[in-house]
């Protein structure tokens, strides 16, 4: 889960006063957010990967403001309009790379500019950013840059690497493009990112001054903010357009909850243009009354909605139907009314239930169908009979080979290796007899495990049966082989059944049958034809026996419990 170290004093400096421990904890557990460690200064927060918002100081604040009361609704973003030139044109040789940028300018209230807590907060939270909706700058990168010494309308573009020299933001000298990308541990890192063909993306202002080189570093001339700053750019380029949105929507609600305006900024492409209002202004989502009551479980009246949305941070209107909810730019997770009903839910309160077992006859122990399983699994281990685990499903070639049609077909297999449901472990025993030619004989192996049989009478026209078969293959294998290893797997519960002959897929005419217990066939038995032998290679002879677990459990159930 995407975590972040915040300053406890910061976070409480925008609370009417300082929750309790067991108040925090609660209150992030009725969220998306957990209180990993706290000291006297720092609270290591742990989010799920959707609500990114929490992990700054001023987004938590404002979660836990409303939690507990003393702020309700949606944060009020204050907006101011653009001054002219506040543009940013998009040069379409970058298409290739990273074609997508966005960007907002943010102004400090008046007595309060950029302070190095706020500047901290916010490069902290950017690399967070990155290294989340941004992949690791792959998909999107962000930058802050101090517009108040920079000249718009900005460029962003590709520039041949030979034509670029700056100062590095982490350094004191300037540096050629070529030297930069080859030795700086940023550029080791991103540089393939915004790099091509000899070129690399540049973004510079009116003038031509560089601002940086995305998505590695900014320069220290133009992408350099300072305390002290009172209006700044934040832009963010990457290879989709939805996640460049995000990270700008993200990036500027540390300045937004301490009281700083956002202004859009015009993002001119070859082809369009975009005024960039979405990125400061709320957007709305319907959520249907039904929907809300449906998914929670419960009816709602209209003030408790209201009221729980509010206490989300979020702003509703109501309509016939339900409710139009506001949604904040920095919250890209609510993308539906099924998120919103999440929120609702979330804001309601999520408790920690207590450990209580609903009574079950399955508690502490195997069921006893189970168990008999297991101890006609270890009888076959005893014997010496190596114990297997198969797939369910089996070659059409394994199905041809013993003549096995009825079994399950798959509509849409993803190789004739798995194209088939066995309906007996006598097809997929096969499959391994075939696969041992190199091993040495005697050969026994078994198998306790899952069959699908057709049954008209089933919903889906086929049900699961679970059987134990047993493969032996040496000189001497027969048929009495076979028999008495059903004999001794079923005289272990008492069991004694009627052999009657049978001819049975794959095997020996007059050298099969099948097992009757109280008229129920529970057993099949013979030895495998010397055709399918031939055909796998095996120059020995194999018997063949395969118990119904599931026929016979209902009738040694009494004797075995």
């Amino acid at each position: 889960m995407p975590q972040s170290v915040l300053s406890r004093a910061r976070v409480l400096s925008m609370l009417p006063r300082e929750p309790t421990e067991a108040e925090l904890q609660e209150w992030l557990f009725g969220s998306k957010a957990e209180l990993a460690s706290a000291t006297a200064e720092e609270l290591q927060i742990e989010v799920t990967p959707d609500r990114l918002d929490l992990l700054s100081e001023g987004g938590l604040a404002q979660f836990l403001q409303g939690v507990s009361g003393s702020a309700r609704g949606l944060p009020k973003i204050a907006t101011r309009p653009s001054e002219p030139g506040w543009t940013v044109r998009v040069d379409p040789s970058v298409a290739p790379l990273r074609p997508s940028l966005s960007a907002v300018v943010l102004s400090a209230p008046p007595s309060a500019p950029l302070d190095a807590g706020l500047l901290a907060e916010a490069v902290r939270f950017q690399e967070i950013l990155h290294a989340t909706i941004g992949l690791g700058r792959r998909l999107a990168s962000l930058g802050i840059y101090p517009i108040e010494r920079l000249h718009p309308p900005f460029v962003y573009a590709m520039e041949p690497v030979g034509s670029v020299h700056f100062v590095p933001l982490d350094g004191d000298a300037q540096v050629s493009a070529s030297a930069f990308l080859s030795s700086h541990p940023l550029a080791q890192r991103y540089g393939a990112f915004g790099c091509a063909d000899g070129r690399m993306l540049t973004l510079r202002d009116g003038d031509g001054l560089l601002l940086s080189v995305p998505p590695i570093l900014n320069t220290r001339d133009g992408g350099e903010a300072r305390v002290g700053d009172r209006t700044l750019l934040l832009e963010s380029t990457g290879t989709r357009p939805g996640r460049v949105a995000e990270g700008v929507g993200l990036l500027q609600l540390p300045f937004l909850a301490r009281g700083w305006s956002a202004s859009p900024v015009r993002v001119e492409y070859s082809d369009r243009s975009e005024d960039g209002r979405a990125l400061v202004e709320s957007r709305p989502l319907d959520l249907p009354a039904a929907k809300l009551s449906a998914v929670s479980g419960r009816a709602h009246s209209a003030a408790e909605v209201e009221h729980l949305l509010a206490r989300a941070r979020l702003g509703s209107h109501p309509h016939p139907h339900g409710w139009t909810v506001d949604v904040p730019p920095w919250r890209p997770d609510l993308m539906t009314d099924i998120d919103v009903v999440e929120d609702v839910v979330l804001a309601r309160g999520v408790k920690a239930g207590d450990g209580e077992l609903p009574p079950s006859r399955t508690r502490g122990q195997r069921r006893p169908e189970s168990r008999f399983r297991r101890r006609i699994a270890s009888a076959l281990l005893g014997l010496g009979y190596v114990p297997l685990y198969t797939p369910v499903l089996v070659s059409e070639e394994a199905v041809r080979l013993l003549g096995r049609t009825d079994c399950v077909a798959l509509v849409n297999p993803v190789s004739d290796q798995f194209a088939r449901m066995r309906d007996s472990l006598q097809l997929a025993l096969t499959q391994v007899l075939g696969r041992n030619l190199r091993r040495g004989y005697p050969q026994r192996f078994s198998e306790v495990g899952p069959v699908v049989v057709r049954d008209p009478a089933a919903e889906s026209g086929a049900r699961t049966s679970y059987h134990a078969g047993a493969f032996l293959a040496s000189e001497a294998a027969g048929f009495a082989d076979a028999a008495a290893l059903t004999e001794y797997l079923l005289s272990g519960f008492d069991a004694h059944g009627v052999r009657e002959p049978v001819d049975l897929p794959g095997t020996i005419p007059g050298r099969a049958a099948r097992l009757r217990v109280a008229g129920e066939t529970v057993a099949e038995m013979g030895e495998l034809h010397p055709a399918v032998l031939s055909s796998l290679g095996v120059p020995v002879a194999v018997a063949w026996a395969e118990v119904d677990l599931t026929a016979l459990w209902p009738l040694v159930r009494r004797g075995s419990a």
